[in-house]
């Protein structure tokens, strides 16, 4: 009885989840692991039709991955329209070894927003996906616990993002919560504190 009690507790819980799957090559461990870990961010189409926030998205997910999923992201840029090469090979430049997508649906509504999010994680050398995942979700724009980090990116990026900044950051961080952990080497490591994020 009690397990069925936790199977439908847990049942429940995902229920009322934000992300709605997320996927990770069944190969990461022995391919991806070592080999994917230099990213950067592009977030196409723009959330909302609005440059300003797509750089909020993009800006988010940088500095989320380089400190909570150990990638070293290095760049982050928000594309208009919608991609013409789904693989974004262009981007691969320098030592770059993969491409971190937010691909948005974003709507204001009354007090707060809607957000919907497909994020993949590309390879730069062949554009094959490393993860993937969905999520959605609706939140209030003001949130206390979100009210120092709605200051910063609004003295970073301007007011008009701040009515986005509590929602994207809740959508944003439970997506790329799902993300693998890349494995580093010592002068990764170096590198990533060389960041300073």
């Amino acid at each position: 009885m009690n397990r069925l009690a936790l199977v439908l507790g847990l049942a429940l819980l995902a229920g009322c989840s934000t992300v709605k799957n997320s996927r990770t090559r069944p190969d990461y461990e022995t391919v991806d692991k070592a080999q994917v870990k230099r990213l950067v961010v592009v977030t196409q189409p723009l959330p909302d039709g609005k440059q300003e926030v797509g750089e909020l998205w993009s800006l988010i997910a940088r500095r989320y991955v380089n400190q909570n999923r150990d990638f070293i992201a290095k760049s982050n840029l928000a594309v208009t329209g919608t991609p013409e090469d789904t693989s974004f090979k262009g981007l691969c430049v320098e030592n770059l070894e993969g491409i971190l997508w937010l691909s948005p649906e974003v709507k204001r509504t009354g007090k707060g927003v809607e957000a919907a999010v497909k994020a993949q994680l590309l390879r730069c050398r062949d554009g094959q996906e490393v993860w993937a995942a969905e999520a959605a979700g609706s939140w209030p724009s003001e949130d206390d616990r979100y009210k120092e980090i709605t200051a910063q990116y609004t003295s970073e990026l301007g007011p008009d993002v701040t009515p986005y900044v509590a929602p994207t950051f809740r959508l944003l961080s439970a997506t790329l919560d799902t993300l693998p952990r890349p494995q580093l080497s010592e002068a990764d490591v170096e590198e990533k504190i060389e960041l300073g994020e």
